[in-house]
C-alpha cells in the first residue's frame, strides 16, 4: 500500500469515530453553555467544577491513563496470541478494573473532605469549601462508571467497532443538559451570583450529573453484545497474564500521578484568581474560566487527532508487535502530517475569535457577556499550544504502541517542571482575575512546545526515524498558509470591530456576524495557500470531501 492510500485509509477509517465525536462535541459545549447560564462563572460555579471534575481526577490518577495507554495494546496481542480471541483476558480484565474502581469510589466519597482541601487554596471561603464537599459526595460514584465505560471502550475498539464509545457521550450530554435547565427552572439566573444553594438546588446539580455518567456507561453493553462479546465476571486473576500489563501500567500511572500533581497546582491557582478577582471587585474568572477555555480548545483535538490516532493505534500495535519499527514510525509521521493540516487553520480561527465565540456559546443567564469574552481570551492563547498538544499525543501514542511506558513518564517530568518554574512566577505578578488565568494558559500551551521537541527526538532515535525532514517541510508550508490566513483573519475583525464597536460585546448578532466573516476569510485563505504551496495532507482532505459530496 502506498503512502498516499495510507493517509486516504486513515482518514476514512477516522468518519465514523468523527461524526460521533462532532455530535459528541457539540452536545457537549451545549451543556457546557447550560451550565454557564445556570451558574455563571461565580465563585459557586467553582464549587460545582471542583466537585464534578474530582471523580474525573480520581479516576485518570488511579487507573484511567493505563486503560488507555497500556490495554488496548495488550488486548490486540492477546486477541491474536489466544485461542479464544482474547476473551478470557478481557473477562478478568473488566472484573478486576470494575472491583478496583468500585472500592475506590467508596473511599473517595469519604475520603471528599480531604480531596477538596488538596485542590482549593488555604484561603478558600468556607462556605465555597462546604459546597465543593458536598459537590463532590455526590459526584464521585462517578469513578467507577468512568472506568467501566473506558474499559467496555477500549474492548471495543480492539475488535475494530469504534463508533460507541465515540457517541455514547451522548446520553450524559443530555442529561446533563437538562439537568442545568431544571436547575433553571427551579433557582434561576440569580443563585449563583448570590452565593447561596438550598439542599434541592445541590441534589439536582449533583444526582443529575451522576446520573448522566452512568448513562454513558450502560448504553455500550448492548454494543458489546452485538460485537460478540458477553462479559462473565472472572476472579481467577492469577497467572492469567494481567501481571505484565500490571507493570506497564505502573509508568503510566507514575506519568497520570505528575499530570494530576501539576493540575492539582493549576487547580489552586485557578480558584485562587477568583478569590482575589471577587476581592479586588473585577470581572469573576477562575477555576470555571479556565476550564470551559481548555474545553474549547480540545474540541479540535477530540474530533479530529483523538478519532484519527484511536482508528491509528490498534493497527500501529500490531506493527510494533511485529517489530516493524520503521513501518511504525512512517505511519506516525503520516498521522502527524495529517493531523497538523486541519488543527493549525483551527488554531488561527479560535485565536482570533475565542472572544467572539465564548460571547455566542456562553454568554447568557448567569454568565455575563464580560464573563464570556474574558472567557475567549483565554481560549485564544491556549490556541498557541494547540499544534504541539495535538502533535504531542500522536508521539505519545506511538510509544505506548511498542509498550513503552517509561519514556512518557519522563518525557512529562520535564514538560512539568518547565510549566511549574514559569507559571508561578508569572501568575504572582499578574492583576487579579483573568490575567492570573490566562497566565496559566499560557505557560500550559508553552510547556507543550518542549514535550513536543523531547518526544520527537526521543522517538525518532527509537525507531530509526519518523522522516523528521519530510515532517518539517510540511509543517512549514502549513505554517505559512495559517500564518496568512490569521493575518487576513486579524485584520478582518480589526475592521469589524470599528464597525460594531457600539454593539459589542453583548449584541450577539453583530457577534455572529464578526465570527460568521472572519472565520470563512480565515478558512478560505488557508485552503488557498495551502493548495499553492502544494500541501498534499489539505489535498488528501479535500478531495475526500469531494468524492462524497459527489457521492451524495
Amino acid at each position: 500500500m502506498t503512502e498516499n492510500a495510507n493517509g486516504s485509509a486513515l482518514v476514512r477509517s477516522s468518519a465514523v469515530m468523527a461524526s460521533g465525536t462532532i455530535i459528541s462535541r457539540i452536545t457537549g459545549v451545549l451543556r457546557d453553555v447550560a451550565a454557564a447560564a445556570a451558574l455563571g462563572f461565580y465563585l459557586v460555579s467553582d464549587a460545582f467544577s471542583l466537585g464534578n471534575s474530582l471523580p474525573t481526577i480520581v479516576y485518570i490518577l488511579i487507573i484511567g491513563g493505563a486503560l488507555n495507554a497500556v490495554f488496548v495494546p495488550q488486548l490486540v496481542r492477546r486477541m491474536s496470541e489466544d485461542d479464544d480471541q482474547g476473551k478470557a483476558y478481557a473477562d478478568r480484565l473488566i472484573t478486576l478494573i470494575v472491583s478496583a474502581l468500585l472500592l475506590l469510589s467508596i473511599i473517595a466519597v469519604l475520603a471528599a473532605p480531604l480531596i477538596v482541601d488538596l485542590y482549593t487554596p488555604s484561603d478558600y471561603p468556607a462556605q465555597e469549601f462546604d459546597l465543593a464537599v458536598a459537590f463532590a459526595r455526590l459526584c464521585l460514584p462517578q469513578v467507577l462508571f468512568y472506568g467501566i465505560y473506558s474499559i467496555l471502550g477500549q474492548v471495543l475498539n480492539a475488535r475494530g467497532r469504534f463508533g460507541a464509545p465515540m457517541f455514547a457521550p451522548i446520553a450524559n450530554n443530555v442529561i446533563a443538559i437538562t439537568t442545568f435547565l431544571l436547575f433553571i427552572a427551579v433557582a434561576g439566573t440569580s443563585a449563583a451570583a448570590d452565593g447561596v444553594l438550598t439542599t434541592q438546588q445541590i441534589l439536582i446539580l449533583g444526582i443529575g450529573t451522576t446520573l448522566g455518567v452512568i448513562s454513558q456507561a450502560v448504553i455500550l453493553f448492548p454494543f458489546l453484545r452485538r460485537a460478540g462479546f458477553h462479559w462473565k465476571p472472572r476472579f481467577d486473576w492469577k497467572g492469567a497474564g494481567l501481571g505484565k500489563a500490571g507493570g506497564l501500567a505502573m509508568w503510566t500511572i507514575g506519568l497520570v500521578l505528575v499530570n494530576q500533581a501539576t493540575y492539582v497546582v493549576i487547580t489552586r491557582l485557578a480558584t485562587q484568581a477568583n478569590v482575589d478577582a471577587a476581592a479586588a471587585g473585577t470581572v469573576a474568572a477562575g477555576l470555571t474560566t479556565y476550564q470551559k477555555a481548555h474545553l474549547v480548545f480540545m474540541l479540535p483535538h477530540s474530533v479530529i487527532t483523538i478519532s484519527i490516532v484511536t482508528a491509528m493505534l490498534p493497527a500501529l500495535s500490531r506493527l510494533a508487535h511485529a517489530g516493524d519499527l520503521r513501518r511504525v514510525g512512517s505511519d506516525i509521521g503520516t498521522t502527524m502530517r495529517t493531523v497538523a493540516a486541519l488543527i493549525v487553520p483551527i488554531a488561527a480561527v479560535l485565536f482570533v475569535t475565542g472572544s467572539d465565540l465564548a460571547v455566542l456559546l456562553f454568554g447568557y443567564g448567569a454568565a455575563t457577556p464580560e464573563q464570556a469574552s474574558l472567557m475567549g481570551e483565554i481560549v485564544s492563547i491556549f490556541t498557541i499550544g494547540l499544534l504541539p498538544f495535538t502533535l504531542f499525543y500522536v508521539l505519545l501514542r506511538g510509544y505506548y504502541a511498542m509498550e513503552d511506558t517509561r519514556t512518557p513518564f519522563y518525557i512529562t517530568v520535564g514538560l512539568s517542571a518547565f510549566w511549574l518554574v514559569t507559571v508561578l512566577p508569572l501568575f504572582r505578578i499578574a492583576p487579579a482575575g483573568g490575567a492570573q488565568v490566562a497566565m496559566i494558559a499560557l505557560t500550559y500551551s508553552l510547556s507543550y512546545w518542549v514535550g513536543l521537541t523531547l518526544a520527537w527526538v526521543l522517538l525518532a532515535r527509537r525507531v530509526g526515524g519518523l522522516d523528521s525532514g519530510r515532517i518539517i517541510r510540511s509543517l512549514l508550508r502549513i505554517g505559512i498558509a495559517g500564518l496568512v490566513a490569521l493575518g487576513i483573519m486579524l485584520g478582518a475583525h480589526a475592521i469589524l470591530g470599528r464597525v460594531f464597536v457600539e454593539q459589542l460585546p453583548g449584541d450577539k448578532l453583530a457577534v455572529l456576524l464578526i465570527l460568521i466573516v472572519v472565520s470563512a476569510l480565515g478558512a478560505s485563505s488557508y485552503w488557498a495557500v495551502a493548495w499553492a504551496l502544494r500541501v498534499k495532507e489539505v489535498s488528501d482532505v479535500t478531495n475526500l470531501l469531494r468524492r462524497k459530496v459527489s457521492r451524495s
